[in-house]
């Protein structure tokens, strides 16, 4: 088996969180009733994003922001198991201002695809930052003041997956 790159992960991540949707229900399959109940009827991909499907880059709506950057939205809806995801890809230009810092009513991973950014957050009362470039991944938790700032010379791309809370 090949050894994966952090590169690797950090591409995968935001399609295994989509296609993970069915896992729950291939495990129950293979769960055997107990004496005297009935086994459930399996619905793969029950929740609001049904079954498991490929979604092409063309096929993602896009947003253009006030600083030239751009967000393609990936995924939004309910798990089967419950939980509420967002995944988006974005883009920041080279030198372009940051989104406003803004806090959070859920729980984030940034995974860095290309370019270099900084994550701005509040530890205790104070303003921290911390860099990744690519394959590099940030970890917003719920409730967590912040912003992502392109720092490198070039564009910047990276996916954000959001659960749960207001990730609708």
């Amino acid at each position: 088996m090949k050894k994966m790159s952090r590169r690797d992960v950090c591409v995968s991540l935001p399609a295994l969180a989509v296609l993970g949707a069915g896992a729950p229900q291939a495990l129950a399959m293979q769960q055997k009733p107990t004496a005297g109940t009935a086994s459930p009827a399996p619905v793969a991909g029950a929740g609001t994003l049904g079954p498991a499907h490929a979604i092409g880059y063309e096929a993602m709506a896009v947003r253009t922001m006030a600083n030239g950057g751009e967000s393609r939205d990936i995924a939004h809806g309910t798990l089967a198991t419950g939980e509420t995801v967002n995944l988006h890809q974005s883009m920041q230009v080279a030198e372009a201002a940051p989104n406003a810092p803004h806090v959070i009513q859920h729980t984030e991973f940034i995974l860095v695809r290309e370019g270099e950014l900084e994550f701005q957050h509040e530890v205790d009362g104070k303003t921290v930052s911390e860099r990744v470039g690519p394959g590099g991944v940030f970890y917003v938790a719920f409730g967590t003041n912040h912003t992502v700032k392109n720092v490198g010379g070039v564009q910047a791309r990276y996916f954000v997956v959001a659960i749960g809370g207001d990730a609708k």
